[in-house]
Parts: structure tokens; C-alpha cells; sequence
């Protein structure tokens, strides 16, 4: 892989709740070069979200803590940034994609609101002026590029009036608004039935190729990493146990909890599991 984007070197992070202090993240370590495609695969509980969560800075401390490593973006460690840098990346040059529509949008403002409202904090951040009109016609652009008919109907609505794959792209076009170079989805679509579900990852994959940028997959779908990622770290009781092309670690996992992923996939009798024979139930 080339020279990496965002880098995350030995990152350890600590919860401190009622007297007691757990380590939830042990010495994890990554890469994501630009415009690649690399997936962080576990289970639930495996450290996932907060891995996410720490390079976001949307972690509350307390009760977290990070107590060792760094966490570098183009270069600059973002542990050790003034907050208002921290701030101005994230949003802009870092965005994400929640994975819970319902709870990232506001039920009583339209989507017009939301999005513009999200363009002109970027505008600030970033030293650019427009005018409300161009705000307007930004929003319609990108409401465009993730595939919704209809822009200026869809600027008019509530949460409330669309469907869950509709509010995924809300999501999104949100994400896209500011132009970032690094981007971060956090198990897009979960909730979603399994055919909007491969829309919306589909758009995703689609639209960070069109854009050339750096994604970044957390999920706990394998089939989702295959189809998203050119790059996989395994995430394990907070620790990375194994990283490997894509390819090569579905045609041969080393790691036992790798192992232990990929078998629990289900499958169809006579049929193949991410290159595997399966085996021919009695």
C-alpha cells in the first residue's frame, strides 16, 4: 500500500466507570493510504466503534482515556492538535457516515435545513463564503450524485417522510457535502433489508472511487468487506490479530478468530464460502 492518509500507531484507550478501569483498546495499529478501500472487521464488543470513535474525537473523557499513541492524519497527530485544528478536520477533510439515519437527523427540521445548516459550519471552518442560493445549489448537487430524484422535493421533507434507504443517502450526501478526503463509515445500512442494504454500499463504493477518496468500513459483515474493502484489519477484544490484503485473507486466514469469522458465515449446501468448498451437510 502507499504512503498512508490517516495512520493509527499503537493506540491504547481506557474506561474508567464506577472505580473501575477496563482497557478496551491494546496497542491497535493501521493504515489507510489514500484512495484506498480498507475494511475493520469483528464482532460486536471487539473495539470497533471506539477505534472509530478516538480517531473521530468523539470519544467523552472521562470515563475514556487515551493513555498511549498517536493517531496521525496527513502527518499531524491528531492526540495533540488544538482542538479548534481537530475541529475544522473533522467534518471537512474527515467525514462520516452513522449508521442510524433516525438518530443523526433531526425529526423536526427539513433535510434542506440540515444539509445546508452542515455546509455553511464547513464554509466557516474551512475560510469559504457562499451565499445561501449557492448553499442551496451544493446541496441539490450532492443530493444528486447519491442518487435522489427529485433534489428539491427531497430538501423540502422531513426525516420522517423517507425511507430508510432515502435517509441512508441523507446520510451520505451529508458526509460528501464538504468535500473530504477521508471518509469513514460506520456499518452503513445495518438496519436496512439486504437488497437496499447492497444499493446503498454499491453508492458508497461508487461515489469514493468517483471522488478518490480514502474509505475507511466498519462492520462486522464479512460479506460487506469483500465487497467494500481492498484491505482488512481483524479486530479482536480490542486488538488487531490479523491484517491482510482482502484476497488473500479469505483464501487463507491465519489468525484462529479469523478463522473462527469467516466459518460462522452462513452458507448453502453444495455451494462456497468466500472461496471454500463447503461442505456437504448429512
Amino acid at each position: 500500500m502507499s504512503e498512508p492518509l490517516l495512520s493509527v500507531r499503537n493506540l491504547s484507550v481506557e474506561f474508567t466507570t464506577y472505580g473501575r478501569t477496563n482497557q478496551v483498546l491494546k496497542n491497535v495499529s493501521l493504515d489507510v493510504p489514500a484512495h484506498s478501500h480498507v475494511a475493520l472487521v469483528g464482532e460486536s464488543g471487539s473495539g470497533k466503534s471506539v477505534t472509530m470513535k478516538t480517531i473521530m474525537g468523539l470519544l467523552y473523557s472521562p470515563p475514556a482515556k487515551v493513555t498511549a499513541g498517536e493517531i496521525l492524519y496527513d502527518g499531524r497527530d491528531l492526540l495533540t492538535m488544538p482542538e479548534k485544528e481537530r475541529l475544522a478536520l473533522r467534518g471537512t477533510s474527515m467525514s462520516m457516515v452513522f449508521q442510524d439515519p433516525m438518530s443523526s437527523l433531526n425529526p423536526v427540521f427539513t433535510i434542506g435545513d440540515q444539509l445546508t445548516t452542515i455546509l455553511k459550519h464547513a464554509d466557516r471552518r474551512l475560510g469559504r463564503k457562499r451565499s445561501g442560493r449557492e448553499r442551496l445549489a451544493r446541496v441539490h448537487e450532492v443530493l444528486s450524485q447519491v442518487r435522489m430524484r427529485d433534489p428539491e422535493r427531497i430538501t423540502g421533507s422531513y426525516p420522517i417522510m423517507l425511507s430508510g434507504g432515502m435517509r441512508q443517502r441523507i446520510l451520505i450526501a451529508m458526509a460528501l457535502l464538504s468535500e473530504p478526503r477521508l471518509l469513514i463509515a460506520d456499518e452503513p445500512g445495518t438496519a436496512l433489508d439486504v437488497t437496499t442494504q447492497a444499493q446503498i454500499l454499491k453508492l458508497l463504493k461508487d461515489l469514493v472511487e468517483a471522488h478518490g477518496l480514502a474509505l475507511l468500513m466498519i462492520t462486522h459483515n464479512l460479506g460487506v468487506v469483500r465487497e467494500t474493502s481492498s484491505y482488512v484489519y481483524v479486530m479482536n477484544k480490542g486488538e488487531i490479530v490479523e491484517h491482510r490484503p482482502t484476497s488473500e485473507l479469505f483464501a487463507d486466514p491465519q489468525h484462529a478468530y479469523t478463522r473462527s469469522l469467516i466459518a460462522a458465515v452462513p452458507r448453502l449446501t453444495g455451494g462456497t464460502r468466500y472461496g471454500h468448498p463447503a461442505e456437504a451437510s448429512s
